[in-house]
């Protein structure tokens, strides 16, 4: 009778099957997976970080150029447009050369540029950054010279619709979009939307 009634107790107890276990696997996989790619997100914004922050400065600053060009009224309301609409920003993608007499980026005065720390020409002449080399102090016999050479600036000017359909002449809508790549990655943009009014 004691046999019995261990046989029994012993019967009742059941460990996990192997489609249980498979499942089980199954989950943790997708978990792990889920894992991986959030690691390779991270990886990419702090392996471009510096790119990015790059790519906000320049497209800020070359707003920042035309709002102060139109405030101190260097430049009439009516030149704040692309070239094939009248204006003396160039059209489409261009390489970010630096700002030649007019002071203004992107348009077609703009002129080659230079080390900012030593006077030579920058690689390509287009604007080069001295960033601290591996002692990891700026000004130092060790810096870096940084070219933008995969950097486009693109500054496009579009007309601002009144209610009746009718353009407003006293608005108009900027958008810089300033473009890198990077070995291994995609393109990637940064764009920076505003209204410039002929008022100041």
């Amino acid at each position: 009778m004691k046999n019995i009634s261990l046989i029994a107790r012993r019967s009742n107890r059941r460990g996990f099957t192997l489609i249980e276990v498979m499942i089980a696997i199954a989950i943790t996989t997708v978990g792990l997976l889920a894992l991986l790619a959030t690691f390779g997100t991270a990886i990419k914004a702090t392996s471009s970080a510096q790119e990015d922050l790059i790519a906000r400065h320049k497209a800020l600053d070359a707003l920042e150029s035309i709002y102060t060009a139109r405030n101190s009224q260097q430049l009439p309301f009516a030149a704040i447009n692309n070239t094939v609409n009248g204006g003396i920003f160039k059209s489409g993608a261009q390489p970010l050369l630096c700002a030649g007499p007019d002071g203004l980026v992107g348009t077609g005065d703009d002129v080659a540029c230079t080390n900012p720390n030593t006077g030579t020409a920058c690689p390509g002449g287009v604007e080069c950054l001295v960033l601290p080399g591996p002692d990891g102090v700026l000004g130092t016999a060790d810096d870096l010279t940084y070219s933008l050479s995969n950097f486009r600036r693109t500054i496009t000017f579009n007309p601002v619709l009144l209610p009746t359909g009718a353009v407003n002449s006293n608005l108009i809508a900027v958008t810089i979009a300033v473009t890198y790549t990077k070995d291994g990655w995609p393109a990637t943009t940064y764009t920076v939307n505003s209204l410039i009014s002929s008022y100041h």
